[in-house]
């Protein structure tokens, strides 16, 4: 009986490689989070006297879900690096999902450091856009990888409705 062909061909190289590899990944997208330094100083007085909705999770909520979400989306990125770099289409998704990385990071200091509430939402409707895009190209490399990133693309799209909330009750 013949043996199933593995659909995810592992990169060349060594397990500590590929493990060095996923730290890495996981380095690198938990930077997104360094932002967060603003959180405590936007969290003062401007954000407690902005009006919110009654629906908005409680503060605790956030830092567990991203903390999940930052594991999985560097999973799903590293799953599309160790594909062959050969393979159709791993740079741009690769390049993609540095472009929603750029915007993820962006977030946070805009809307909790800056209190530009309007430019946070400009911004995380262009990470909507990258995070999609980003799935796109993702199922053309690991179909895995881009189902990865689907928490991630519903959580923001939560987020940005959040956001445009936020600057209608508060503008």
């Amino acid at each position: 009986m013949p043996t199933a062909k593995p659909t995810h061909p592992p990169h060349p190289g060594s397990m500590l490689r590929q493990t060095l590899a996923l730290l890495g990944w996981l380095t690198f997208t938990f930077l997104a989070a360094a932002g967060a330094v603003f959180t405590d100083s936007g969290q003062g007085v401007w954000y407690a006297a902005l009006n919110k909705p009654s629906w908005q999770p409680p503060p605790a909520v956030f830092g567990p879900v991203w903390t999940t979400l930052y594991i999985v989306m560097a999973v799903a990125a590293w799953r599309v690096w160790r594909t062959p770099k050969r393979t159709p289409g791993r740079t741009g998704a690769l390049t993609v999902f540095a472009v929603q990385w750029v915007l993820n990071a962006a977030w946070t200091p805009l809307f909790f450091g800056a209190h530009l509430i309007g430019v946070a939402l400009v911004d995380i409707v262009l990470l909507v856009a990258a995070l999609t895009a980003t799935v796109v190209f993702f199922s053309r490399v690991d179909r895995s990888a881009a189902w990865l990133m689907l928490p991630t693309l519903a959580w923001v799209v939560f987020a940005t409705v959040l956001n445009f909330v936020l600057w209608r009750l508060n503008g």
